[in-house]
């Protein structure tokens, strides 16, 4: 079976599956060779775990190919098990999931003309992947244009119980739905999120799995573990440093790394990604809520940045710690250090640090 567009942009299918298992592709080898589809299953995950996406970075020189961002799908896979990290492997689902969900929307709005049709999928293809095809059916409406997609679908309550979460809003529980002779009524918006959910889950099955514990496993770990290293020095444990939140940002507690950042993009500079990461992280970490931190960095990186917060500040339990002073150093963004740095070992330990002397001066001013 030959690698298809339809495939790369949605690895997770089972002909997909298959088409990889049929080419005479190894993935230990890509990895020895270190082959452009490791650099992107690195860049798959990374962006995953930093930006909510494993969309390619829109602003490469150059598109991967069909064969490359297929393949990375798998290698991508073994990279977020060798990161051994829960939270890892669930911002790596949710972020393929969405990566999917929006790209299956912009697929179901196409035309039949669509000079990318090829690499497009309809909606019956979602239903028969994930075997809904006799389990969802549309809404009849005599009034509809013929041409236009149906506003309204029927699910059958067995998968729509399934793949509607009990965290989602109370408008899905079963008791405020529309219910007849065994099924729900949703929404086509809310038929696309059900299937960004089978598609969360697909992707989490088997995750993380077992690499090392053959030689040929362990050859590849040992391949991949310069990679996996540097984003496991991105994930800090979020529990391992004392979080301070405030109401209103003062830059005057930020450690000068910070500082440096946030003077960046204020001035409008495009930040490097690790740089633009540890920004974000950094406002989430000292309680800014996402929506504010547009109005912090500026309106030239007010898009980007709010995103990158609104993925770390998630209500899923994945959240991320700002990175370490040692990661900070390893990326060359660590600068202007000043008495205090020598003493902290974390960018938010100094914020810490900094808010309580400012507060305990207060204090003794006015005690004096």
């Amino acid at each position: 079976m030959r690698m298809r567009p339809l495939h790369a942009r949605y690895p997770f299918f089972a002909a997909a599956r298959e088409a990889v298992e049929s080419a005479d592709v190894a993935i230990a080898t890509l990895v020895a060779e270190d082959a452009p589809a490791v650099e992107r299953g690195v860049d798959r995950v990374e962006r995953a775990l930093m930006e909510g996406t494993v969309e390619p970075d829109p602003d490469e020189a150059y598109a991967w190919e069909t064969q490359t961002e297929l393949l990375s799908y798998p290698i991508s896979r073994i990279i977020v098990s060798l990161v051994e990290t829960p939270a890892a492997v669930d911002k790596y689902a949710r972020a393929e999931a969405d990566t999917a969900y929006e790209r299956m929307l912009a697929d179901f709005d196409a035309g039949d003309d669509d000079v990318h049709g090829e690499a497009r999928a309809s909606l019956d293809d979602f239903l028969r992947e994930f075997d809904l095809e006799d389990a969802v059916r549309a809404e009849s409406n005599r009034n509809r244009n013929s041409r236009r997609a149906p506003d309204h679908y029927w699910v059958d309550v067995g998968p729509y119980l399934t793949y509607s979460d009990t965290d989602w809003d109370a408008e899905w529980r079963l008791v405020n739905r529309s219910l007849a002779d065994g099924a729900v009524r949703v929404t086509r918006e809310e038929l696309s999120e059900l299937l960004r959910e089978a598609v969360r889950r697909r992707v989490a099955e088997g995750l993380p799995f077992a690499v090392r514990g053959s030689d040929a496993g362990d050859r590849l770990a040992d391949a991949l573990k310069p990679h996996v290293e540097r984003l496991r020095n991105l994930l800090s444990d979020r529990g391992a440093v004392n979080v301070v939140y405030v109401d209103a940002v003062d830059p005057d507690h930020f450690p000068p790394c910070v500082e440096a950042l946030l003077a960046r993009a204020q001035d409008g500079e495009s930040l490097p990604n690790e740089a633009a990461f540890a920004l974000a992280a950094f406002l989430v970490g000292v309680g800014l809520e996402p929506e504010a931190v547009g109005g912090v960095v500026g309106d030239a990186n007010a898009e980007e940045l709010t995103k990158r917060a609104t993925v770390l500040a998630d209500s899923s339990g994945s959240q991320y710690a700002p990175p370490t002073c040692e990661t900070m150093q390893a990326y060359d963004l660590c600068v202007n250090r000043d008495e205090r740095c020598d003493t902290i070992k974390h960018p938010m330990n100094y914020f810490e640090t900094a808010t309580a002397d400012t507060d305990a001066a207060a204090a003794d001013e006015a005690a004096d």
